[in-house]
């Protein structure tokens, strides 16, 4: 068992986290529910196509891959802002040349990991296989091979629950949340989703711009679509549960039909699969999960989603998942393997950070669905990525969360939100953006004290 670490999920983080673990030395055993997404076609729901960033890619590069990964993504430069009346404008990300998001397959990304993870010799990966519980004294899990029935156990040195929302390895710490005075919660929204898609061209070529990330912003709900390397785009609709204007609503083929040629007729245009891609895709649901304690003894430890999964409006879940990783590392380093030092100290640091990029991604819904037709939000950006142009020293909000992976979570959502309502005051003030006195704003977000 020496230097032996378990980790329970094989998704991104997990993989992240075995490939550098490899690299420092450790053997790795990592427990997959579900099939080898390498070998068959794993049915694990739809997901949210996914937005690539700085925090992300210092992670990849840690591990030595980010030049693996290049070739995976679609730089994406800013919001493809659609209106009504089939009108579309850029909202650059930055005001800097070089900063973008990029988009990226959650699929070919995670294949990737598992196979550098894999071919270090340090990482075995058992997949169909289900940790069903924990003894968190003893640094046990118990598992069962979901082919077979075969039940069996494991003990590591410590044990990694990086096995997302649904965590087992989180469930095993609130069965005895008394004990361990364990905060558990889940927030859901109102708002669910259905990823659909719009297709390639006959000859594989984009049937919209291919370098941003779009958006139908229509207040109450909004749709958005990522492209991917064939030349289709993953759509994803955001819309209410219930109510008016809901999926409740969107039953029969009429129905879906008078929706979106009444709420996105540029885009319905281009989705001749809608039908069916509508019908046959689940709706599913959007939560926050928060908790606390992320560490038991110092055996074991909560990372990614298992420890704060957030809704997908900052672009920042998977990004935040392998900042875990990257601090992780620091603290190994730090404290020279000792994990009853590494893991308080990893929650510790982590925690406050994880809970402002949950609040953060829940408030980035409005401005996507809302503030980006709002004429004062749009000026304000404008004059955002002016100030971001000329002066160096200057990030707005979301450059500081998305291009900024020096700067933690919490201080990028209490400074960004600071300039956020300075800017937008001023910006109420304006007729136009030519009227707009570079000094003076500048002189406002400065004056900002942190």
């Amino acid at each position: 068992m020496d230097n032996k670490i378990i980790i329970v999920g094989a998704g991104l983080c997990g993989s992240l986290l075995a490939l550098r673990m490899a690299m420092k030395g450790y053997s790795v055993v990592m427990y997959e529910r579900r099939p080898d997404m390498r070998k068959s076609r794993v049915n694990a729901g739809r997901s949210i196509n996914l937005a690539l960033s700085d925090r992300g890619l210092l992670a990849l590069e840690l591990a030595g891959i980010k030049d693996d990964v290049l070739p995976l993504i679609i730089p994406m430069h800013g919001r493809m802002i659609h209106s009504l009346d089939g009108g579309n404008h850029l909202v650059n990300y930055s005001g800097r040349p070089g900063e973008w998001i990029n988009s990226i397959s959650r699929g070919g990304l995670n294949k990737l990991l598992l196979e550098k993870a894999e071919a270090t010799g340090k990482v075995q990966v058992f997949f169909d296989t289900e940790c069903t519980s924990a003894s968190l004294d003893s640094g046990t899990i118990e598992l069962k091979h979901t082919q077979t029935g075969t039940h069996f156990s494991d003990t590591g040195e410590v044990i990694f629950g990086t096995d997302g929302a649904g965590s087992a390895i989180r469930n095993a710490m609130l069965e005895q949340s008394a004990r361990f005075r364990f905060d558990f919660s889940i927030k859901y929204q109102t708002t669910g989703y259905k990823e659909l898609e719009i297709p390639a061209n006959a000859d594989g070529t984009f049937r919209m711009e291919k370098n941003a990330l779009h958006i139908w912003p229509r207040s109450g709900f909004m749709m958005i679509a990522l492209p991917n390397l064939d030349g289709s785009f993953t759509v994803t609709l955001f819309l209410p549960l219930d109510g008016d204007n809901s999926f409740e609503k969107l039953k029969t083929e009429e129905e879906i039909r008078n929706f979106f040629t009444q709420n996105f007729p540029s885009a319905y245009d281009q989705m001749p699969d809608l039908m069916a891609d509508f019908h046959a895709n689940p709706t599913s649901s959007l939560g926050t999960v928060k908790c606390y304690p992320w560490q038991i003894n110092g055996k074991f430890l909560l990372l990614g989603d298992a420890a704060h999964a957030v809704v997908p409006f900052y672009g920042q879940g998977m990004n935040a998942s392998f900042e875990d990783v990257t601090e992780l590392d620091k603290l190994i380093t730090t404290y020279g393997g000792n994990w009853q030092e590494i893991l308080p100290a990893f929650q510790e640091q982590r925690k406050v950070n994880a809970d402002a990029i949950a609040d953060l991604a829940v408030e980035n819904e409005i401005e996507m669905r809302a503030a980006t037709a709002d004429p004062v939000f749009l000026l304000k950006r404008k004059i955002e990525l002016a100030l971001e142009q000329k002066y160096p020293d200057y990030f707005s909000k979301y450059s500081m969360v998305t291009f900024r992976e020096d700067l933690p979570y919490s201080y990028a959502m209490q400074k960004g939100r600071a300039q956020d309502r300075v800017l937008m005051d001023y910006a109420a003030t304006l007729t136009d953006f030519e009227s707009f006195d570079e000094g003076l704003a500048l002189e406002l977000v400065r004056k900002i004290e942190m």
